[in-house]
């Protein structure tokens, strides 16, 4: 009797898995309506960024390092001290070229009173003309001793104003390679590096059929010069500002039948840096409408592409799709889906083909956690938006 209830109990305990497997919610899934943006179509490059002007400062003059005035990485301005060299020894020669200058003028002082007194003397042929000849040659070389002074002090203080390293233009400095109290020289190596950032070029190099095609956009007025070109980061983010191409080379690389282009962008923030690898995208044609989903969305299989789309009976279908281009973070579907399809986007390994799904939108997610998720979801959603 024992047994039998037991097996009663556990057939009613099997009977209800069933049932609560039934009254378990549908799976929730993150979905993005597939929508018309106006996207224009892009080539991407390799390139590379190079700063405005960048160089390697170098103490032109020898002597004890006294003084640094800036900090490693420093945004500084045109004619900023950035190190002081010990004046002193400078400071005397300047000092003594002015006494040597001063005894070379009293010298002409003297040679010009005796150029004169020599001169009145052969007027009333107290002298020969030989006393006067080299009385006007020892004028000469009064006057010439004074010019080689005046020279020797102007070398003096251009020593003396050397003693100071000054930034020769706005930019940021690296690290420096000396510290105060170390000697330094022109032969000493460069004390630090100084990169002006902003703006900032990109180069890159363009097969020439692919130049030809984004040039005549441009000039047919489909794309404009000064926000043809954009760049993706090492972290896959596109840079907010767009780059104006303003150089084309002159020659063809025969090897590549390529030809280098530089835009430049602008970099207030010096976000972008000197020597940084980027993917460089030329626009070719002009902005169309074309149907658009996040590139999130798409997947593949040895068929080829498809989306998990929630339908107007919250089921998920499969539908094979043909993707024409990615551009950023969209992909451009030129067959399979319409204007309002609602693609899943997250949660693609719970579901399969037929089952019913709760499904909500990236912003209605966003909109539910509160006024003040809102407020912080929405410049994301700006983004988003900038980026189609």
């Amino acid at each position: 009797m024992k047994i039998l209830r037991s097996a009663a109990i556990m057939a009613m305990s099997m009977g209800g898995l069933p049932v609560m497997a039934q009254d378990a919610p549908p799976p929730a899934v993150t979905v993005a309506k597939a929508a018309m943006q106006e996207v224009s179509q892009t080539l991407t490059y390799n390139g590379r960024l190079s700063a405005e002007q960048s160089v390697e400062l170098v103490a032109r003059v020898t002597g004890t390092l006294q003084e640094v005035g800036f900090q490693p990485g420093d945004s500084v301005d045109a004619g900023a001290l950035l190190f002081r060299i010990e004046p002193d020894q400078y400071s005397a020669n300047v000092r003594q070229a002015e006494g040597a200058l001063a005894a070379a003028q009293a010298t002409v002082i003297d040679a010009r009173i005796e150029r004169d007194r020599q001169a009145e003397l052969v007027q009333r042929k107290a002298v020969a003309q030989t006393s006067l000849d080299s009385a006007e040659a020892a004028l000469g070389r009064a006057q010439g001793s004074v010019q080689q002074a005046e020279a020797a002090l102007d070398t003096a203080k251009l020593n003396l104003s050397y003693t100071t390293v000054l930034a020769p233009f706005p930019g940021r400095v690296g690290e420096r390679s000396v510290d105060p109290g170390a000697l330094v020289g022109p032969t000493a190596g460069p004390l630090v590096s100084l990169t002006k950032l902003d703006p900032i070029h990109v180069n890159f190099m363009v097969p020439t059929a692919e130049y030809r095609k984004a040039m005549q956009a441009i000039e047919a007025g489909n794309v404009k010069a000064d926000s043809a070109v954009r760049i993706v980061l090492a972290d896959g983010e596109e840079y907010a500002s767009a780059g104006r191409l303003d150089f084309v080379d002159s020659t063809i690389n025969p090897g590549t039948d390529s030809v280098a282009l530089r835009a430049t962008f602008d970099n207030p923030e010096g976000n972008l840096l000197n020597e940084e690898l980027v993917r460089v995208k030329l626009a070719s044609s002009s902005a169309d409408p074309v149907l658009t989903v996040p590139i999130g969305a798409i997947q593949r299989d040895l068929v080829g592409d498809f989306v998990m789309l929630v339908n107007d009976q919250d089921e998920v279908e499969q539908r094979r799709v043909t993707v024409a281009r990615e551009t950023g973070n969209l992909a451009v579907i030129s067959d399979g889906l319409a204007d309002g399809d609602r693609v899943i986007t997250e949660g693609m390994n719970k579901v399969r083909a037929g089952i019913k799904v709760d499904a909500a939108e990236a912003g209605a997610e966003a909109d539910a956690a509160g006024t003040s998720g809102a407020d912080a979801a929405q410049p994301e959603a700006e983004t988003e938006q900038k980026d189609g």
